[in-house]
């Protein structure tokens, strides 16, 4: 049995875990409400910029050539992969990871044994995962993309993945991040990225209604400054998705573990009460030995 020193120290120490945990907690509950206030906006922006291209697409009959519509045979292949800077967010990470390694076993296969799947990482924990492996090929540095969340620093990368689209760097690009449904579920999606495909325009747009428009300049400029546009919100509404999945994991995850700590904490102080009486126990029997044997004498 522990003695009463390390069971106390013990006490303490599961205490002061407890309190980090539930600090924690509150400090991921304030930024969850901003993150989910950031993609609840954004939701209906990209939604509505969908719409609009679905529409103009429709207009312009396919007379518009779209360098990010090409179809490729994909030999080669990038992933953009989303994860979170930080852990203690429970699977979050992992998850990413796992799904990540399952797309590359189920559809890259023949891409990665030739060497021809590259990762395109945002988020310090799918970096430096995924480097340690064999074979993962990581382009560009985008770590501190969390560190300064906003639609320039996403851009970057963005601009990154297309610009290599259309200098045939790679015949496909797939974007894997976490979507955020509430609090305590996060989903995982895998979506093809580049080239576009007319039913993620009609997708995104939520099959949009044919409108009446005044161009101008004209429709097919409209729709090259559209496009791209479109695809850079499209890698901005998933970063946002990630970080509100991101803070509400991580509320979970410490609200599990301070609840952990308080069960942890019970068990200890029964066993340090326990150790006590029988500590206590065995002092009296020694002191009643003791008197008897005098007593005997």
């Amino acid at each position: 049995m522990a003695s009463l020193k390390e069971v106390r120290s013990r006490i303490t120490s599961v205490s002061s875990t407890q309190q980090i945990t539930k600090a924690m907690k509150m400090v991921s509950a304030a930024k969850l409400r901003r993150a989910q206030d950031s993609i609840l906006r954004m939701r209906p922006y990209a939604q509505r910029l969908g719409g609009i291209l679905a529409n103009l697409s429709t207009l312009t009959e396919g007379a518009v050539e779209n360098q990010f519509s090409q179809e490729r045979e994909p030999n080669k292949v990038l992933l953009l992969v989303v994860t979170s800077d930080r852990g203690l967010a429970g699977a979050f990470n992992s998850n990413i990871v796992k799904t990540v390694t399952a797309l590359i076993n189920d559809k890259y296969s023949r891409q990665f044994a030739a060497g021809n799947v590259t990762f395109l990482t945002i988020g310090k924990k799918g970096f430096d995962t995924l480097r340690k492996r064999e074979g993962y090929n990581i382009i560009g540095d985008y770590t501190t993309t969390f560190a300064n969340l906003s639609f320039d620093t996403v851009r970057l990368a963005a601009e990154r993945a297309m610009d290599g689209f259309v200098n045939r760097e790679f015949d496909r690009v797939d974007i894997v991040y976490n979507e955020f449904k509430n609090v305590a579920t996060q989903i995982i999606r895998t979506e093809q990225f580049l080239p576009i495909e007319e039913k993620q325009i009609e997708r995104n747009g939520s099959a949009a209604l044919a409108a009446d428009y005044t161009f101008e300049p004209s429709k097919e400029e409209i729709i090259r400054e559209l496009i791209p546009k479109s695809l850079k919100i499209q890698v901005y509404k998933a970063v946002l998705e990630s970080k509100a999945s991101e803070e509400g994991a991580r509320m979970t995850a410490m609200d599990k573990a301070t609840e952990n700590a308080g069960e942890l904490l019970k068990q200890l102080k029964l066993t340090y009460n326990r150790t006590r009486q029988a500590a206590i126990t065995k002092e009296i029997l020694e002191i009643v030995g003791g008197a008897e044997a005098l007593a005997a004498k």
